[in-house]
């Protein structure tokens, strides 16, 4: 899956892509309006995160290039690629048991915290792109 180089994206289908883990330096691209919201994403190598009204939406640890990715009200959806192995962390409902899929697999119940914020690893390969779902 290709990094996204304008670094944040509204797709046709209705989604958001963004993120780039090839930048050497930090860059960002904020104010972008979607679906009445603003959109802020900070990414490079090391780091990728997006925010939604200055509110946390998304990090990873490094930097991932996402595609598809849709927020619901009973979870989250997304292609994500690097490098390498990443640890991902999502805003979510506060003290909330999910179900995280990642490849088509389950990887086990996890509750967020009081801030909402669930984090998970997901083993890449770079070149390689996984899907991952977050239920209710």
């Amino acid at each position: 899956m290709p990094v996204v180089n304008e670094l944040l994206r509204a797709d046709e289908n209705g989604t958001l892509s963004f993120g780039n883990y090839e930048l050497d330096a930090k860059k960002k691209f904020e104010d972008y309006e979607f679906e009445g919201n603003f959109y802020k994403v900070k990414t490079y190598y090391e780091l990728t995160k997006l925010e939604r009204d200055g509110m946390f939406v998304y990090e990873s640890e490094p930097g991932t290039a996402v595609h598809g990715f849709v927020q619901s009200e009973n979870g989250v959806e997304f292609l994500v690629s690097a490098k390498d192995d990443v640890q991902i962390t999502v805003g979510l409902k506060e003290d909330t048991e999910y179900d995280v899929i990642v490849a088509d697999k389950s990887i086990g119940k996890m509750k967020t915290n009081l801030s909402g914020k669930l984090s998970f690893s997901v083993e890449l390969t770079e070149g390689e792109e996984v899907k991952v779902k977050i239920v209710e």
